[in-house]
């Protein structure tokens, strides 16, 4: 499942448009979180950061061989050997996990895909349930400095509401700030 408008600016410039820290901070993914799954790992900006606070290990899936290839890189550097990164699509492939046994799952700036509920379906799938899946994305502002068109860019309530469509999510969270230029929601598995 490649995104629309997917393209990925310079390492430098893509990781000074977070306050990473803050934003695993306010979605709580600490030590008491053993095994994470993310979809799109890009540079491992939030992959590495993760893989530094959970007990287990993260499982990365990305469908760009250069963003896996670099993660991997990145991660071997770092020292971390909890980091899994695989190339695949998920929706054809799934997460290379097992259905029922993550304490979470990422879905990071990608909710701008053709079909979003699908993913938050896939999502709730391999966490167990009490466990949540945390959406981040960019705010639906059009001076943002990134960020998909604001024609397929979702708003926050349309997330809410692709959630409840799963029939398997419900908010764990208001909607939160998240600067530089995001908000995310935390939702947890109900069923």
């Amino acid at each position: 499942m490649k995104l629309r408008e997917s393209g990925m600016p310079e390492e430098n410039y893509w990781e000074s448009l977070f306050d990473v820290p803050a934003i695993l901070d306010r979605l709580g993914l600490d030590a008491s979180l053993n095994n994470v799954a993310e979809l799109g790992c890009g540079y491992g900006t939030f992959t590495l950061p993760v893989a530094q606070r959970i007990g287990g290990v993260i499982t990365s899936t990305d469908i760009e061989p250069a963003m896996v290839a670099r993660t991997r890189a990145r991660a071997s550097d770092a020292g971390l050997s909890n980091v899994i990164c695989r190339l695949a699509d998920i929706l054809v492939d799934g997460f290379g996990v097992e259905p029922d046994s993550q304490d979470a799952c990422l879905l990071f700036n990608i909710l701008h895909a053709e079909d979003p509920v699908r993913l938050l379906v896939e999502a709730a799938n391999i966490v167990r349930p009490g466990a949540f899946v945390a959406v981040i994305h960019w705010r639906f502002d059009p001076d943002t400095p990134r960020g998909p068109n604001m024609e397929i860019r979702p708003r926050p309530q349309q997330i809410l509401g692709w959630a409840t469509q799963t029939a398997r999510l419900e908010p764990l969270t208001t909607i939160l700030d998240l600067p530089l230029w995001h908000y995310g929601i935390k939702f947890r598995r109900i069923l």
